[in-house]
């Protein structure tokens, strides 16, 4: 088997044009008829990226729209680790060849969509994007368009006189039509931001320390000075409703999507959905008056009803030793 590879090499470097160099590689190139890409030199001879990264990057733009190319898909196909695949994935995206981006879907799932880029230069200068194109498996042949051929109708002959009457045909169940819901439908007015009663110094000042304060308890709101600005009145209306501020803190920076984009929107979105009602006052919580009812008793001694919280003697029968005393 070896000694047929290396005469057939042998004659196939011998029908190269040109003579050959004293050393480097040298191309055999036999053109592709079936599975291949096309993958672009600025990949392919990347200055900054790693070999894994280039790597890695080639096998992704080979894979079809749709196939799983995470941490975990990619770790199960090649020898290299988690580690060096994620690292070679973070290089990708620093070029721009690869973006990871968390969307949530219409269930209210959150997702990652992975977008590879084959050219992040021209996506950079607004170049077109082409559609997804499915792995090519086969050349198709050259389409030969063949010339148009007179069409001839005959008439139909005439059915023959038939014996028996035909039943009468049942008309097809007509299907109202189907309508698409508009992608242009109005949305639902959001909610606007809660404002107090009135905005205090005090209100204003314990406000803003505590949107400041976020980044301590949750690096990802990192607020700006403006944003800091817009949300005060929000605090301020928790605050106003007896809202402690580790309890404003808390609905601020627990269970946070990650990566979270926008930290001003979602401060904006909680203080809104989540404002506390305000606490019941003192008239609100007044014990309710009820009216004492004494039951109905029947008299040990006469028998007769009269109102008493226990059985016993009616106040007849009670006076009744008295008088016979007297």
């Amino acid at each position: 088997m070896a000694t047929q590879h290396d005469i057939a090499l042998t004659r196939a470097l011998a029908e190269l044009p040109g003579p050959l160099p004293p050393s480097g590689v040298i191309h055999l190139a036999i053109p592709h008829t079936s599975r291949f890409t096309i993958v672009g030199n600025h990949l392919a001879q990347h200055a900054e990226l790693s070999l894994v990264a280039i790597g890695i990057g080639v096998h992704i733009q080979s894979m079809p729209t749709g196939s799983e190319v995470g941490i975990k898909a990619l770790a199960s196909r090649f020898t290299e680790g988690e580690t060096r695949i994620a690292a070679a994935l973070r290089e990708l995206e620093a070029h721009g060849y690869l973006s990871r981006t968390r969307v949530r879907l219409a269930n209210g799932r959150l997702v990652t969509r992975t977008v590879f880029c084959n050219q992040p230069g021209a996506a950079l200068r607004g170049g077109m994007v082409a559609a997804p194109v499915p792995l090519v498996t086969s050349v198709p042949a050259p389409l030969v368009t063949p010339a148009p051929v007179p069409v001839v109708v005959a008439p139909a002959p005439a059915p023959p006189p038939s014996p028996s009457p035909e039943p009468t045909p049942v008309p097809e169940e007509s299907h109202p039509p189907v309508r698409v819901p508009s992608r242009t439908a109005p949305k639902a007015a959001r909610r606007p931001l809660p404002r107090p009663r009135e905005l205090t110094p005090e209100l204003r000042q314990t406000a803003s320390a505590i949107l400041a304060g976020l980044r301590s308890h949750a690096k990802e709101l990192v607020l700006s000075e403006d944003d800091v600005e817009a949300l005060v009145p929000g605090v301020a209306a928790w605050l106003e409703r007896d809202a402690h501020p580790d309890t404003i803190r808390h609905a601020l920076t627990t269970e946070l999507p990650q990566p979270p984009k926008h930290p001003a929107k979602i401060v904006k979105h909680r203080l809104t959905v989540l404002l506390p009602p305000p606490l019941p006052g003192a008239q609100e919580l007044a014990p309710v008056r009820r009216t004492l009812v004494i039951p109905l008793q029947n008299c040990d001694g006469c028998d007769r009803a009269f109102r008493a919280t226990a059985p016993g003697h009616c106040r007849g029968c009670r006076n009744e030793p008295t008088a016979t005393a007297a």
